[in-house]
Order: C-alpha cells, then sequence, then structure tokens
C-alpha cells in the first residue's frame, strides 16, 4: 500500500517591476492646456458662427418676457415657425418702409401661422385666432393699440402674425410698415429665440 504524501509548495513571486515617474514637465501641462482652449474656441466659433447668435434686447415692446439689454441665444437651425414662438425678424427694403430703423431686427411673438384667422377686440384687449380667445398671460398689457391693419385677417402663406408682449408699445403685425398687410415673410425670421444668458440671474429658457 503506497503512502499519500500531501506536499506544500511555496512559488516565488517576483517583485512588481516599478516604472520609474517621469519627472513632471511645467512647459508640456502648459502646451497640453493651451490645445485643449484653443480646440474649445473653435468649437464656440462655430457653433456661435453656424448654429447659435447672442443678440441684444433693445427696446421695450416685449416687456416683460424681455427688457432692453438683456442677451438672449437664438437659433434658426432646423426651425419652424410656431404659435407662441419668440422670433426674430430681419427688417430690410423687402419687408419694411420709411423706417430709420429699417435695418434693425426686431424681436415679436408669433400669434398665429398661414392660414390661420386673426381677430383683435381693442376694447377688450383680446386677441382671437381661429375664433378661439388667446390666453396670454405673457403680455404686460391688453391689446388696446390699434393700428392700420384691418380685422379679422388671414395669415398669408409663408408668413406670420407676431406681436409683442407688451402691446401698447409696439410696432408690430398690427402695422403695414411690418410687412404686406402686417404679415412677416418667415424668410425673413432670423431665429427662434431659445435662452435668455445675461443676465446671469434670469439665465434660462424662453416661453
Amino acid at each position: 500500500m503506497t503512502d499519500a504524501f500531501e506536499y506544500d509548495f511555496e512559488v516565488e513571486s517576483k517583485p512588481e517591476e516599478i516604472k520609474p515617474q517621469k519627472p513632471f514637465s511645467f512647459k508640456k501641462e502648459l502646451f497640453e492646456w493651451l490645445e485643449i482652449l484653443i480646440v474649445a474656441i473653435i468649437l464656440l466659433v462655430v457653433l456661435f458662427s453656424f448654429v447659435f447668435k447672442v443678440v441684444t434686447i433693445s427696446g421695450r415692446s416685449m416687456q416683460n418676457t424681455l427688457l432692453n439689454g438683456e442677451k438672449i441665444i437664438i437659433s434658426d437651425i432646423g426651425y419652424t415657425a410656431k404659435q407662441g414662438d419668440i422670433v426674430v425678424i430681419s427688417r430690410n427694403a423687402n419687408n419694411i418702409t420709411n423706417n430709420s430703423d429699417a435695418n434693425t431686427p426686431i424681436i415679436k411673438r408669433v400669434i398665429a401661422t398661414e392660414g390661420q384667422v386673426v381677430d383683435i377686440d381693442f376694447q377688450s384687449g383680446s386677441v382671437y385666432v381661429d375664433g378661439v380667445k388667446l390666453e396670454e398671460e405673457y403680455t404686460k398689457t391688453p391689446t388696446n393699440l390699434r393700428g392700420d391693419i384691418e380685422f379679422p385677417v388671414v395669415v398669408n402663406e409663408g408668413c406670420v402674425f407676431v406681436l409683442g408682449d407688451n402691446r401698447n408699445d409696439s410696432t408690430d403685425s398690427r402695422n403695414s410698415s411690418i410687412g404686406v398687410n402686417g404679415m412677416v415673410d418667415t424668410r425673413h425670421i432670423l431665429g427662434k429665440a431659445l435662452f435668455r444668458i445675461f443676465p446671469f440671474d434670469g439665465f434660462g429658457g424662453l416661453y
């Protein structure tokens, strides 16, 4: 009968090789940070040249939603005008007449789009679209100020009807100076207002 024996084997472990640490190079670290910074700046330039634009509010027509001097971001990428949107509109010889500010863009709210019917009861200050009264918590004042446009009006194809939120201190689609019969061609929309970025305590989305 063969005796059974147990053997304990002790395996020698090789000490881990300690790789020598490379000496800290301030110059290399600085170049790496500069490289990251340059790439970030290039990305920002591309974004704000082709995707987003920063606009400064001038005037009182969008109070109290937007105030004079505030800065917002707009974009027109894939944009289709919708009721309630705040938009920046270009002004030039094609869409405004006899105005000293003819080259200054304006900012308004889209009230109706093509094919919709707009009516305004100037006595009560109420705005109706397709016979439905709009609930407009964003307005500073009721819509009591008349222009030279007769209501009701049907929004032309490829156009929008716009009003300022400060209804009694705004030149908008109640006036023929904005466009033919007060309509704004959507091709003149520079972009939809997305965010307020200044002042910082007011940072956030726009509705």
